[in-house]
């Protein structure tokens, strides 16, 4: 079955790589944090309801081997823009707050941690609903 042509799965998967990058993202802005004139930054909002409609309208798949099953895994992309909220500058100019920025990676690993949780749960009942699996 491809997982892709589900509607749950899609959203799930396109918000998990949007935090996945997120990740990414503000981990460079901790790494950079003594780093004169370093701005932080941040990934641009999406709204995933679109990006579902316009996956479904013929997003090729990336796969590694042409064997390998779709699992509904669309590559994105996902823009990046400078932080607007820098609410003080240090004396090199690197506009980075710690704590601003670990509050940012607790929030982003908390809606990860939910959308694995999503995910987990819908296989589950597709587990169930097909015979093969017990309610978790």
């Amino acid at each position: 079955m491809d997982m892709s042509k589900v509607a749950v799965f899609r959203m799930t998967t396109g918000k998990m790589s949007w935090l996945a990058e997120r990740q990414h993202v503000l981990s460079q802005n901790i790494a950079n944090s003594d780093t004169p004139e370093y701005k932080p930054r941040d990934m641009k909002e999406v709204d995933f309801r679109n990006l579902v409609k316009r996956s479904s309208r013929g997003v090729s798949l990336d796969r590694t081997h042409k064997s390998h099953m779709s699992l509904g895994s669309e590559r994105f992309k996902f823009e990046i823009k400078n932080s607007r909220d820098i609410y003080e500058t240090a004396p090199s100019g690197n506009a980075v707050i710690l704590e601003q920025q670990l509050i940012k990676n607790a929030e982003t690993v908390a809606d990860y941690q939910l959308m694995t949780n999503l995910y987990r749960k819908h296989i589950s009942m597709f587990k169930m609903a097909l015979g093969g699996g017990k309610g978790q």
